[in-house]
């Protein structure tokens, strides 16, 4: 199949958006939602690979082995990892595969189970990872879990989890295989599951949950696509996010966006990994990255809204 590859990087809300309670109506709302820009843009001829996050989802299933310890031994953090894979990945298929069909579109959507090989600091925690809580009751629950807390910029206090680097996604082939199949590809969802080299490219997975946007960037770069398009519930990137002087940045350079994020000047826990990601794949790629609202998605796409940075 001929066309441009592009990344489509779904944010948290793709799936579990603000002040939801999380049923399973919800998320079928929501994956819809995330769904029809996605077909739109197959139906043009763009070639696309989707991936998302797990942040919410994760969390709730380490909570889930938490409560559920005395009666069945808890599974490992790569294994939640896998589990939110086929979670999240399986609504995606349907509801993209069900609009292809609406639209007389033959169903080719497939997701992949998705290792992504890491290196880095595995006692760090600096993803945030399952529910919201108050001050108070993350205190509470951290004094009896020793589990580490800390605060979301949108709000409440989280879990912190360690977020090793991706370095390569073990299953490209198979990626690029589907692609030129003319398949949507669903991959490295919740930024793929980590695992590291153990001797003779013998891999094995580890206690982490690896960063979305920086692994769709890297496998943006791998598969050769012309565009990075990340999807939050923001509508731009914004200097003072949250403050009386909040100012949102429309274009800007790879060079300057990677300068501010060493300088701190995003959120660590949410925006700042996006621009990082998005200004790697434009500086490395020489293409255009984009990070703008998921309601707003096909716009975000032609650079009518959102952050467009540029090489």
């Amino acid at each position: 199949m001929s066309g441009e590859v592009v990344v489509i990087a779904l944010g948290g809300n793709a799936i579990l958006r603000r002040n939801d309670r999380g049923d399973v109506d919800e998320m079928w709302r929501n994956v819809y939602i995330a769904a029809k820009p996605i077909v739109q843009l197959y139906s043009e001829g763009y070639r696309l690979v989707v991936t998302h996050g797990n942040g919410p989802q994760v969390g709730a299933i380490l909570e889930w082995f938490e409560c559920a310890k005395n009666k069945i031994p808890p599974l490992t953090m790569d294994i939640a990892d896998a589990m939110t894979q086929g979670w999240i990945g399986y609504m995606l298929q349907q509801a993209i595969g069900n609009i292809m069909i609406e639209k007389g579109l033959p169903r080719k959507v497939v997701t992949i189970v998705n290792q992504v090989l890491v290196k880095g600091d595995l006692e760090k925690p600096e993803k945030l990872v399952g529910s919201y809580y108050s001050y108070e009751d993350a205190m509470s629950i951290s004094k009896e879990k020793g589990w580490i807390f800390k605060q979301d910029p949108r709000g409440g206090w989280r879990r912190a989890v360690p977020s090793p680097e991706p370095i390569e996604n073990l299953e490209i082939e198979a990626i690029v295989s589907l692609l030129e199949k003319g398949c949507i590809v669903i991959a490295s969802g919740g930024g793929g599951i980590p695992v590291i080299n153990s001797g003779g490219d013998i891999v094995r997975g580890v206690e982490a949950v690896v960063d979305k946007d920086i692994a769709s960037a890297l496998l943006a770069l791998r598969i050769g696509a012309s565009k990075l398009v990340i999807l939050t519930d923001v509508d731009y990137i914004y200097m003072n996010y949250g403050g009386p002087a909040a100012k949102p940045i429309k274009r800007m350079k790879a060079s300057e966006a990677l300068d501010m994020v060493e300088r701190g000047l995003f959120p660590s826990g949410s925006m700042a990994p996006k621009v990082k990601a998005a200004a790697i794949f434009a500086k490395s790629s020489g293409k255009n990255s984009h990070i703008g609202n998921l309601d707003r998605a096909l716009d975000v796409f032609q650079g009518s809204s959102g952050t467009v940075i540029e090489p």
